[in-house]
């Protein structure tokens, strides 16, 4: 595979564009050699949801687009990261307010940790943020055929 590979779409801050990102993080990563069945596409998917739903939920109206980056470096780190152009950046809201919301960056943490990564937050030059996440790139073991039967 190549030293670094690089991937990235721009979708408006609607709902139904949660959905959208998801499916091409999936696939860009299927195309990268991850196949969508495993527990780490699972998880992926999940931060990626949660991700996405942060941008569109959390910026008000003031970032009419996100854009979702894929960044897998030596086939060793992936990285993905949710731009937007809000630039109040994420965070833990009181236990009353959790009860409906307010779990995201609770659970793309604890996702992260359980995968050997990190989150990182930081700002944009043009006064928005990026959330992302870097996790180890580990490629299933590719299945043993089964030789013939034994007598």
């Amino acid at each position: 595979m190549a030293d670094h590979l690089e991937a990235s779409v721009t979708l408006p801050s609607d709902p139904a564009s949660v959905s959208a990102a998801r499916s091409y993080v999936v696939g860009t990563l299927r195309e990268w050699g991850l196949p969508a069945d495993t527990d780490v596409a699972d998880t992926v998917r999940l931060i990626v949801s949660e991700l996405a739903t942060n941008a569109v939920q959390h910026t008000f109206g003031q970032s009419p687009t996100f854009t979702v980056d894929l960044a897998l470096h030596h086939d060793e780190h992936l990285r993905i990261g949710v731009t937007d152009s809000h630039p109040r950046f994420p965070k833990r809201l009181p236990a009353a307010v959790q009860q409906d919301n307010g779990r995201g960056m609770v659970i793309i943490r604890w996702l992260t940790a359980e995968c050997g990564g990190r989150l990182c937050v930081r700002p944009t030059r043009e006064g928005g943020k990026t959330v992302s996440i870097e996790l180890p790139w580990t490629l299933p073991a590719a299945p043993v055929p089964a030789g013939p039967p034994e007598h």
